[in-house]
């Protein structure tokens, strides 16, 4: 029995009334920890919430709008790997599944020695999508951060009646003076402007 595939604590969702039970017992005969069984008439983010999975497993033989919306939902507010298990081939349907957060759409049968190297898949992926979501973040908070100080530049400028560079300098200076990042000196100017109305 392999140990990675024990520790990973799995969350599965089953929406498949004639087939109770099929994945349930693959998973097991692979070897990982089934810690809650649950149908879709749940509210996925709380269960999430309680049960705290490392992955999150459905079940379902056509995935519809309000699976979607579940995921969409954890997708959101805690993100977890999510492989969904079906006997849907639509290619819309696989599209919008994948949009709202699932990490593998596996459409073929399930076999018990096939669902270890399907959920590393699925951890890569989601670990790949996290890290990209993360430096989209960064670079929005970059960018966002850079327009506060150019602000904050020019009303430097304004108040000191001085060039670009020489509102830049000060700024720098003021940062380092009080070993804080540009972009408080700069938050501490706009502020400032806005208490003198200037």
């Amino acid at each position: 029995m392999d140990i990675t595939a024990k520790m990973l604590r799995i969350l599965l969702i089953n929406d498949t009334p004639k087939k109770v039970g099929r994945l349930r017992a693959a998973l097991i005969e692979a070897g990982f920890d089934v810690i809650d069984e649950s149908g879709l008439i749940i509210d996925l983010p709380a269960r999430v919430e309680a049960v705290r999975p490392d992955v999150i497993l459905i079940d379902s033989d056509s995935p519809g709008r309000d699976v979607m919306e579940q995921v969409c939902l954890v997708t959101r507010d805690q993100p977890r790997p999510i492989v969904m298990f079906t006997d849907e081939q639509n290619p819309d349907v696989m599209r919008q599944a994948i949009q709202s957060g699932v990490s593998a759409y596996i459409v073929e049968g399930i076999q018990a020695q096939r669902l270890k190297p399907i959920l590393d898949v699925a951890m890569v992926r989601f670990e790949s999508d996290q890290a990209l979501r993360a430096q989209l973040h960064a670079r929005d908070q970059q960018m966002a951060e850079r327009k506060r100080v150019e602000l904050a530049k020019g009303m430097l400028m304004k108040m000191k009646n001085c060039n670009e560079e020489e509102a830049y300098t000060l700024m720098r200076r003021q940062a380092m003076s009080r070993q804080q990042k540009l972009i408080q000196v700069a938050e501490q100017i706009i502020a400032m402007s806005d208490l003198l109305g200037s």
